[in-house]
């Protein structure tokens, strides 16, 4: 699932297909609750690639211009956890990965990111705006933005 095809869709989904098919459209929550595993991701060059944008648009269901208010379908929308989840260990499920990647454990990888606010506790309307703070690929340090550069 790309969560920002949802808020780049909203404007025409409804028209092109009807208001009875579109509940069955981008229903996340309809699925979660169905025992589906949702693996997300950006559709990079589509959308753009910044993870953000999509935990923001599956959380919110809203454009980054805040838009509709309140959501569009919100009732589909994703908990944070849920949101996180479908991007880092339900993405490495979908890849047959989830024995490597995709959460902190002995034994996996070390790849994570350290962010410059805690995407759990800040308003939503601002988790687009996280910024990456550092990157870290199999426990060795490849980005800090207080260099800005690749390590």
């Amino acid at each position: 699932m790309q969560p920002t095809h949802a808020t780049s869709d909203m404007n025409m989904a409804e028209d092109r297909i009807g208001p009875e098919r579109i509940r069955g459209g981008y229903a996340w929550r309809r699925l979660l609750e169905s025992g589906a595993v949702i693996a997300s991701g950006s559709d990079f060059p589509v959308e753009l690639s910044n993870p953000f944008h999509g935990l923001y648009a599956a959380v919110t269901r809203q454009s980054r211009d805040g838009e509709p208010d309140g959501g569009w379908y919100s009732d589909q929308a994703l908990t944070r956890a849920e949101a996180l989840h479908s991007f880092t260990l339900a993405a490495a499920y979908a890849a047959h990965q989830e024995d490597r990647l995709g959460s902190l454990e002995p034994g996996k990888w070390a790849d994570f990111i350290l962010i410059d606010r805690d995407y759990f506790t800040i308003p939503a309307s601002e988790i687009d705006e996280i910024r990456v703070v550092q990157t870290w690929v199999g426990g060795d340090k490849i980005y800090d933005l207080n260099t800005a550069e690749e390590q």
